[in-house]
């Protein structure tokens, strides 16, 4: 979305909309499983409505709130609000009420008002940036100041959750795009996908370097909790760390959206090529993404505080942290 209104990118403008609405679904969803393991589940709007400073993860609910209320929700209503107004002329009765509610009974069209939404969008786009960087960078900030558990406290923490958030973003829309345009009757504009696909392979790049960063800053400090982490990268965690996260998250990747680009340029590879290698790509990159929050929580559970070996993760069927649970939430 900022690509569009601030960057000036107009090839990705087709993301424009679906970009803010996928924001949206999974921003409502995101904070479920946290919300759900609080125990009294009912009682989570507290931690939108009650300040302290001390606690980082009561003033994520503000983080979060801001970003939903004052920044997305806000965003979507003023790039669909002569959409509404459209939808209120067009039905009648209780689907006319409802949409002529959701506009907020606003019935202007003329330039001057839809020239004040343009104006709008572009404020709350530039504000949406370091909203947006708070909000993901917010996460793994709750896990870097978490000082007893060196598996998880590094200043790097932070930037890495934030591009690892922009990485499987970008993928996560370019792949909705590529599956609800035929799905709607559309047709792929494939200058905008391969715009988008040059953005995330950027991303990936920054996203790959820093978590390298962070593992070379690790191993040239070598404190006592070293041999301890380095023994359950290579035994514990290799599957999920060394093969799903780096090699087939980041590495195959990169080498296919490169091939790509080579072949494109210098053969001029079709579009149904690049179609497929761009939908293998944005579906490794999420696998990820998702193995790289994995080897956070669970790996920073895996070795005893004593330094002196390791425990094994055996995940439940059933409960509030079994796979049933996970499964329910994620569908």
């Amino acid at each position: 979305a900022s690509l569009v209104k601030v960057f000036n990118v107009k090839e990705v403008q087709p993301l424009y909309r679906l970009s803010l609405l996928t924001a949206l679904a999974y921003l409502l969803v995101a904070p479920m499983a946290l919300v759900s393991h609080l125990g009294h589940a009912e009682r989570f709007y507290e931690i939108l409505l009650t300040p302290q400073t001390s606690s980082a993860m009561a003033m994520f609910g503000f983080v979060y709130a801001w970003y939903l209320m004052a920044v997305l929700l806000l965003e979507i209503w003023f790039v669909h609000r002569t959409d509404m107004i459209d939808m209120a002329e067009q039905n009648a009765g209780a689907t006319r009420l409802l949409y002529r509610a959701l506009s907020l009974f606003s019935k202007d069209k003329g330039e001057r008002a839809v020239a004040f939404d343009h104006k709008a969008l572009k404020v709350i786009t530039i504000v949406g940036i370091p909203s947006a960087f708070l909000l993901h960078g917010y996460v793994g900030f709750i896990f870097g100041s978490i000082k007893a558990n060196p598996w998880w406290s590094s200043v790097l923490i932070p930037i890495v959750f934030l591009f690892s958030a922009i990485v499987s973003g970008i993928a996560l829309v370019v792949l909705l795009y590529m599956i609800i345009t035929p799905l709607t009757g559309g047709k792929i504009n494939m200058k905008c996908v391969d715009k988008a696909v040059d953005f995330l392979f950027y991303a990936v790049i920054v996203d790959f370097s820093l978590e390298m960063v962070d593992f070379i800053h690790r191993v040239y400090q070598s404190e006592e909790e070293i041999k301890i982490l380095s023994e359950m990268v290579m035994s514990k965690l290799f599957a999920s760390l060394i093969i799903i996260q780096v090699l087939l998250g980041m590495l195959v990747p990169l080498l296919l959206i490169s091939l790509t680009k080579i072949f494109k340029k210098r053969f001029g590879l079709n579009e149904d090529m690049r179609k497929m290698v761009y939908f293998i790509s944005v579906i490794l990159i999420q696998f990820g993404i998702f193995a790289t929050r994995w080897n956070v929580v669970i790996g920073g559970q895996m070795f005893s505080k004593s330094f002196r070996g390791l425990t094994t993760y055996k995940m439940e069927f059933g409960g509030i942290e079994g796979l049933l649970y996970a499964i329910v939430l994620l569908a």
